[in-house]
């Protein structure tokens, strides 16, 4: 890998978190895997070569489960869910160079065969561990097998994951309490032998993977939490059928873990697209292993595209395996927020979803929501969907800016120049703006955002639309024809740019108005240099690209989906069993119940930066509502050394008269701020929407500095 501004002369590899062969795709799945087509695309418009995979997680108990309540074996279930995902991909334009999954033969011979060079190593030893077991239905209960109690946080917890509180992962034989996921029965612990890979050994070379890697904050910041507090060897076996078989001597018919054969895929998917193509087109080895190029022993640049749900997998057990067996590390991972519905999670048991499928029976095309998937936020940060927004963001942005100016510029171009406008280039401040939004362009990809490519060619629409209506050449049609058609050309020149900078994230669309720019060839093989051309094409008689959302076409769609989980939450009240989401999963994304609580930020702040907060205990001495706003309380607070005047938003969530007397955290060194004619002099710091006020456990002096 190398540290140079893409395009570099490396091959590159994009891959996605592998989709968990276990229950249908909903649009909070699909944001990760949009997410890695759109990059993917970005790379290639930049001339990278890159090679775009992913493939089905076919292992794990949670399949096993899943397969034995449908009474078929876990590869025909598993094989099933695959079959649908790598139909269902395609249908929103994501479009894998190879999808595999990771039980064919190419991933099963590279897991053993990487397995034995950790062995080889001397990285693997056995070791005695307790393991659950049922003890009234004689099994062994790896993973999905068995729950109990976080032996860190306390909280309900799966046999390998702390679900549903600290989210650690957790080893075979930490989880408390532990009960039977099959029978319901208590289950006991009993010594076994496995295989332990010694994560431990590569503490200082994960500190220093951790510096060099790029992509999104959280992937880097989150995982040095972990080695600090001091990394656990990895169990990497488990006690099942189903699974890769640990290689040569295996008395106790053992299995690897899935997550040891998971990310191997990822080099297995990338062989099998070398296989198809040829060596020559893209070498699987130069981009994978260390050494295999003699121009670049390193390796070629590697992304994983990933949920925030298994950065841990991806940036401790997966770079210390390939260290371990002299692959090339990844040079970025780039880990998502989740998608919300309406503020609150998916939820699949009660059908508090927007499924892919669903989607598209509707009717609406793929290109709009992997424009709002793609730039809804930054890609580390949560992105709520609902109806509204969906169709605010349609109209606006898609409908409002960029097909505005497409269809205007278009229409009049085509309607008043047989041929399309005749010009040498772009004039030198449209020239200059195309150049100025390939730039941009660029420096999205090199900053791993997503969002930054659709701002982009949002901007440049926008500027088309300013440009076309300072000139008016509907004016000069008839007085200066000539400038008209140079007007109308720049029009055309912008559309061009527009059509291949936009491709990633509208990749049909695009080609679409390509074609109704005479364009030769196809725009998914324009590079940003064809941005920069002028248009030479004979235009067709343009249509509008995309389609107005209606204020009862939403009404509808959240009439249809109140109604299916009212009667999904009503299957769940009549359900004795009281199943949940378990089993429904996706590893790249977060599927059960989620609260209404904002994610915790990854941009960390110094111990100095806190030290510049002053706060302070305080005593409210006397409340009084401010005449003429609805919230607003005018507070007199007591700080120590002196009393404050501060306004506060308490009013519709506190009795005012009740106020005097309380104790209160402050802000004492904010900014003073005049609201309804009262200067406020600090701030009251108070939790949540109902505007829980901080207090002292203890009786705290007013003034009283917080630390």
């Amino acid at each position: 890998m190398s540290h140079d501004d893409y395009p570099t002369d490396r091959p590159a590899v994009v891959t996605c978190g592998l989709p968990y062969a276990n229950g249908d795709l909903h649009i909070g799945h699909l944001r990760t895997y949009v997410g890695g087509d759109v990059y993917s695309r970005a790379l290639d418009r930049l001339g990278q070569e890159t090679a775009f995979v992913s493939g089905s997680d076919m292992h794990g108990t949670p399949v096993a489960v899943n397969a034995e309540q449908e009474g078929v074996s876990p590869e025909e279930f598993a094989l099933d869910w695959h079959e649908r995902y790598a139909e269902t991909f395609p249908k929103f334009n994501v479009e894998f160079d190879n999808y595999g999954h990771t039980h064919d033969e190419t991933n099963t011979e590279l897991t053993q065969d990487l397995v034995r060079d950790l062995d080889e190593a001397g990285h693997l030893y056995e070791k005695e561990i307790m393991v659950a077991y049922d003890p009234v239905d004689d099994q062994y209960l790896p993973d999905r097998y068995v729950e109990g109690t976080c032996p860190y946080c306390g909280a309900h917890a799966r046999g390998d994951e702390c679900d549903e509180g600290c989210q650690r992962h957790l080893e075979p034989g930490e989880v408390e309490d532990p009960e039977s996921t099959i029978t319901g029965n208590p289950a006991e612990y009993r010594e076994r032998t496995h295989q332990f890979f010694a994560v431990s050994e590569f503490a200082d070379y994960l500190s220093g993977f951790l510096d060099r890697l790029e992509g999104t904050s959280n992937a880097r910041n989150q995982p040095r939490e972990w080695i600090e507090q001091g990394l656990q060897d990895w169990c990497i076996t488990r006690d099942m059928d189903w699974g890769i078989d640990l290689p040569d001597e295996n008395p106790q018919d053992l299995v690897l873990y899935v997550w040891v054969d998971a990310p191997i895929e990822y080099i297995a998917s990338t062989k099998q697209y070398s296989e198809r193509v040829g060596a020559d087109a893209f070498d699987w080895e130069a981009a994978w292993k260390e050494g295999a190029s003699d121009e670049h022993p390193e390796g070629g640049e590697i992304v994983h595209v990933i949920g925030r749900d298994i950065i841990q997998h991806h940036t401790i057990f997966w770079p210390a395996m390939l260290e371990a067996t002299d692959h090339a590390e990844p040079r970025a991972v780039m880990a998502s927020g989740f998608v919300t519905l309406d503020g609150k999670g998916f939820s699949t048991s009660r059908d508090r979803a927007v499924w892919a499928d669903e989607y598209l029976d509707e009717g609406f095309h793929p290109d709009p929501l992997r424009y709002y998937l793609a730039t809804n936020g930054g890609f580390q940060q949560d992105v709520d969907f609902s109806w509204e927004k969906f169709a605010e963001r349609v109209n606006t942005e898609l409908v409002g800016t960029v097909g505005n100016f497409l269809y205007r510029s278009l229409l009049f171009a085509h309607r008043n120049y047989e041929d399309g406008p005749d010009a040498d280039a772009p004039s030198d401040d449209v020239a200059a703006r195309i150049d100025e939004a390939v730039d941009e362009f660029a420096a999205a990809v090199n900053d791993y955002s997503v969002r930054a490519l659709g701002d982009a060619v949002t901007g440049l629409a926008r500027y088309g639309n300013e440009y076309i209506q300072r000139n008016e050449p509907w004016k000069l049609v008839d007085e200066e024809p000539a400038e008209a058609e140079r007007v109308i050309y720049d029009c055309v020149a912008l559309a061009k740019a527009i059509a291949v900078l936009f491709e990633p994230l509208a990749p049909e669309k695009s080609e679409r108005l390509w074609a109704q720019l005479g364009e030769p060839g196809s725009v998914h093989e324009a590079t940003v240099e064809a941005a920069r051309e002028g248009p030479a094409g004979d235009l067709s008689e343009p249509t509008e690209l995309f389609e107005q959302v209606e204020d009862e076409r939403v009404e509808d769609l959240n009439e249809k989906l109140e109604a299916r989980v009212a009667e999904a939450e009503s299957d769940d009240a009549d359900d004795e069993s009281g199943a949940d989401d378990e089993g429904d999963e996706t590893e790249t994304t977060d599927d059960t119940d989620m609260s209404d609580i904002e994610p915790i930020s990854d941009d960390r702040i110094g111990f100095e930066q806190f030290q510049e907060l002053d706060i302070r205990v305080g005593r409210i001495e006397a409340a009084e509502g401010i005449e003429g706003a609805d919230d607003l309380v005018e507070l007199t607070v007591d700080l120590g050394a002196e009393t404050r005047t501060i306004v506060a938003g308490l009013k519709q969530l506190h009795e005012v008269d009740e106020l005097p007397d309380t104790k209160v955290i402050v802000l004492a060194n904010m900014e003073k701020a005049e609201l309804f004619g009262v200067e406020s002099n600090g701030m009251v710091l108070a939790a949540g929407e109902d505007a829980d006020l901080l207090t002292t456990y203890e009786d705290a002096a007013p003034g009283t500095k917080v630390k």
